[in-house]
């Protein structure tokens, strides 16, 4: 069994769901780097429970490059899997566990590497950068970002190892997530003019949100460099109502929007307040739009340092983009550091019963990585 594989067995073992606790899995990493000579740093997450990690192997300087990996993983009920979910299994060159592909496979090569660069004469610095809660809006990564960035921290390139196949990402959508909240006014329902109805008032800023979907997919910014090549909007959850015969005084649904690079989110949240504000001028009631996370985009130049890097190192130079967020985007703007995201494995595995990376894509990973560690050598 390769020394990766094995890390990944361990990784996967600890059961780090978004919104649990990691303290156990960070306390090991922080003991497999300390041991080899690393620098470590426990930093602060959003609360007591959940930790993020900073190592650093080799001289301290600017000019060193940070591997990006995130801890945890999504939950695993309601899904069925053929073995426990957090005990790597092998079947057929297919490694299967709960975030053996997103992204502990990276993270296990990432812990390889480290141990290959604490026995190589660095010139250059590496930095391991691990964080929690990347799942839910890349919320635990930004304790840590802001606190490097209050002491000055910097590198040449960051690579973020979420799954491309290798190939090198350029770039990402970014994201607002929002609440619509509509208050209305009770009333019995055999005489509804008595009330205002505030599933009328949700229903109207659906089709305001849908208005936007369709104006993005049919005039908003284009990139074919992307899956779908334009912006979203959508609708995931909405709730209200107390009983079919009472007007409902109450209504709220969550929506997103995924964009490009150049796409103003401000605008179309201003589009949506204005429509909402046209709304209750006619029916009457409040509609509110409450932002609850957002998180930046990514657009890296072509022929930026990350991306000679990681050239260099034999990622595919088939560029691709994402349609889903990363961390990289917080990276280049919160550190100002050029920025690629490039990892082993696919995303199409993701988040799903018997979730799996192949040893063939480790050992790719681990060829990866070894190139680029050797590159701070020169």
């Amino acid at each position: 069994m390769s020394r990766t594989v094995e890390t990944l067995a361990r990784l996967v073992a600890f059961p780090t769901i978004t919104r649990g606790p990691n303290r156990d899995l960070m306390a090991w990493l922080a003991d497999r780097l300390t041991v080899i000579g690393a620098i470590v740093r426990v930093m602060p997450g959003t609360d007591d429970d959940r930790v993020n990690l900073f190592a650093t192997i080799g001289p301290m300087g600017a000019d060193g490059v940070v591997l990006s990996a995130h801890v945890d993983v999504v939950p695993v009920a309601g899904q069925t899997w053929s073995g426990d979910p957090f005990i790597l299994r092998e079947q057929d060159g297919r490694l299967h566990g709960r975030g053996s592909v997103d992204m502990k496979g990276f993270l296990a090569g990432m812990v390889t590497a480290a141990q290959l660069a604490s026995r190589m004469p660095l010139r250059r610095p590496l930095h391991l950068a691990i964080s929690h809660d990347e799942e839910i809006g890349c919320v635990g990564v930004r304790p840590m970002l802001r606190l490097l960035a209050e002491e000055g921290f910097t590198a040449a390139a960051c690579v973020v190892g979420e799954p491309t196949g290798l190939r090198i990402a350029t770039g990402h959508k970014g994201k607002v997530a929002a609440l619509m909240r509509c208050r209305g006014l009770a009333a019995h329902s055999a005489n509804p003019g008595r009330g205002i109805n505030a599933i009328g008032l949700a229903a109207a800023m659906v089709a305001e949100v849908e208005a936007i979907g369709l104006w993005l997919s049919e005039g908003g910014i284009r990139d074919a460099a992307y899956e779908v090549p334009h912006g979203t909007a959508q609708v995931g959850t909405i709730n209200g109502g107390t009983a079919l015969n009472i007007v409902p005084a109450d209504c709220a649904f969550a929506f997103e929007l995924r964009l490009p690079a150049g796409e103003d989110a401000g605008v179309l949240l201003d589009r949506l307040r204005a429509a909402a504000a046209r709304i209750v001028a006619v029916r009457g009631g409040t509609i509110e739009i409450d932002v609850t996370n957002a998180y930046p985009g990514l657009a890296e130049p072509e022929d930026s340092v990350a991306v000679s890097l990681a050239a260099a190192a034999g990622a595919s130079t088939a560029f691709t983009k994402l349609d889903f967020g990363t961390e990289g985007g917080l990276f280049r703007e919160v550190l100002g550091i050029p920025t690629v995201i490039c990892g082993p494995g696919s995303i199409d595995r993701a988040h799903k019963p018997d979730e799996y990376i192949t040893r063939d894509e480790l050992a790719a990973g681990d060829a990866f990585l070894r190139a680029l560690v050797e590159g701070l050598t020169r």
